[in-house]
């Protein structure tokens, strides 16, 4: 049988260091492959070159049986190509429609059909599972339904390939499953599909084959069934976890950091109390729609309270927090989108690092001392083994997942906060990384700081919580401590199975 993809000794070196060295596999037609590997493996380098990006150093492709060279992402287009990218290249102010096909909008006698283009637009968001009108504009959808027009933007093409890069990062449970039956039904019309993650579950529920990059080499390829999650695991770092968790070092809870108390934001959150002490893990969990985010803004001061009142840790009663009365009273959020609520991307590593602290480095009004600032960023980063060639002019958006959820921990700890919300502070990360955040939560707790850890992972909250609040509608349906919960009562709890009982 003639390989859908074939790569032949595939290399590609940057400034003399090797990004991927020797890559040869086959991939047969109709069939999904898994790609995993930590950040910084060689997955997204394999996937430019695939892609026209970037032209590899030396080796051969071919696309079904024919030599393939591409010299630009319009080569992979015309080949049959599609990549889902996890970073959207959508524009807000126009339609969903007029994305789709903004790079090859169909025409008439020279002019864009748009009736055309509107009745293609419905057909392939009735494919992806979005209901939605083509003339609704971008900017008015959330961040699943804007990824899974980047889908339909993708298949819009009727490709032969498709590459899936972290397609499920922003997508609710319900998109979830409509994107996985979307992908199985185009596997079963012979489509071949490439599906890069770090969720090794879903890898292994959808793929028929697994490819593993470390460091720039392919290590392993075989069946799916010749895998589980802890050989893909050690296959990835080059040596074995006991556990995908560290062992947390819980200590006595002191001094109450934080007394919610009634909080209520109409459509939102609900009449919500709770209590968060020094030395505290306090996980929030429940399913996308809960609340849990909107809950954390509200604590913050981002979202104004409709009614309720709040003690942050200076011990201050009040109806009403901005961000700037939060960080005042040593309070610190870190949002579940790093790159557009938690970074600068395109600034320096080092300024980032110091952006909630910048007052602490005035030299006058208006003026930064920005030598002080460097060295205490310089410090940050090594206190955190932020992993860069320096800091001082590299962009954030050159750093892996996990080094840049490292850089907004640090500007938050640039402050010295005595309470931390970490809201999805995994996502996107590979299990190296998000071992070291662990290590890193546990740590800031052991250290006397109070925590709200917020998970739609089951498994993060219950491992590294010490106590766990579960929500719903934007209510708190539940609460269990760390001895009396089990994963079928936290389900249960977060589906109200119980108040339906």
């Amino acid at each position: 049988m003639t390989a859908a993809l074939s790569l032949a000794e595939i290399s590609k070196s940057y400034f003399g260091v090797p990004a991927l060295t020797g890559i040869s596999f086959d991939l047969e037609p109709g069939r999904l492959l898994g790609l995993v590997g930590q950040n910084g493996a060689g997955k997204s380098t394999l996937m430019n070159v695939l892609g026209g990006v970037v032209a590899a150093d030396a080796g051969q492709m071919q696309l079904f049986g024919r030599p393939y060279a591409p010299r630009r992402p319009a080569d992979a287009k015309a080949n049959g190509i599609a990549f889902i990218h996890q970073e959207l290249n959508l524009f807000g102010n126009l339609t969903i429609a007029e994305n789709i096909f903004v790079a090859d909008f169909p025409r008439r006698r020279g002019l864009v059909d748009w009736s055309s283009a509107r009745s293609r637009a419905a057909k392939l968001l009735q494919m992806v599972g979005l209901a939605m009108p083509p003339d609704t504009l971008v900017e008015l959808l959330s961040p699943g339904e804007r990824q899974l027009v980047e889908v339909a933007k993708g298949l819009s093409v009727e490709p032969q390939l498709v590459i899936f890069d972290e397609p499920t990062t922003s997508l609710t449970a319900r998109e979830t499953t409509q994107l996985f039956a979307l992908i199985r039904r185009l596997k079963s019309e012979g489509t071949t599909i490439v599906y890069i993650s770090h969720n090794l579950g879903d890898v292994l529920a959808l793929a028929d084959d697994i490819a593993v990059l470390r460091e720039g080499q392919l290590v392993a390829q075989g069946r799916a069934t010749d895998f589980d999650i802890g050989k893909m695991i050690k296959l990835m770092i080059g040596r074995d976890i006991d556990a995908l968790f560290p062992p947390r070092h819980s200590a006595s809870p002191g001094a109450v950091l934080l007394q919610a108390q009634g909080v209520t934001r109409r459509g939102a959150v609900d009449n919500v109390s709770l209590s968060v002490r020094a030395g505290e893990i306090v996980g929030i969990f429940g399913l996308m729609g809960a609340g849990r985010t909107e809950l954390a803004r509200l604590i913050f001061g981002l979202d104004t309270m409709d009614s309720g009142q709040l003690a942050l840790p200076d011990g201050v009663p009040r109806h009403r927090v901005t961000p700037q009365m939060a960080i005042a009273a040593g309070l610190a959020f870190v949002t579940e989108d790093r790159r557009q609520e938690g970074l600068l991307m395109n600034a320096p590593i080092a300024d980032n690092l110091v952006l909630a602290s910048l007052r602490e480095f005035a030299s006058g009004p208006g003026l930064v001392d920005d030598t002080a600032s460097l060295a205490a960023a310089r410090e940050m980063a090594r206190r955190l083994s932020i992993e860069a060639r320096d800091i001082a002019v590299q962009p954030a958006k050159t750093l892996s997942g996990g080094n840049q959820q490292r850089v907004v921990l640090g500007k938050w700890l640039m402050v010295d906060p005595r309470l931390i919300i970490l809201d999805e502070p995994t996502r996107g990360i590979d299990i190296g990384a998000r071992y070291a955040i662990y290590e890193m939560i546990d740590q800031l707790a052991s250290a006397g700081r109070g925590l709200i850890l917020i998970s739609s992972e089951i498994e993060e909250v219950m491992a590294m919580s010490d106590r766990l609040l579960v929500m719903s509608e934007g209510e708190i349906v539940a609460e269990f401590q760390r001895s009396a919960w089990s994963r079928e009562l936290i389900l249960r709890a977060a589906f109200r199975e119980a108040e339906a009982a």
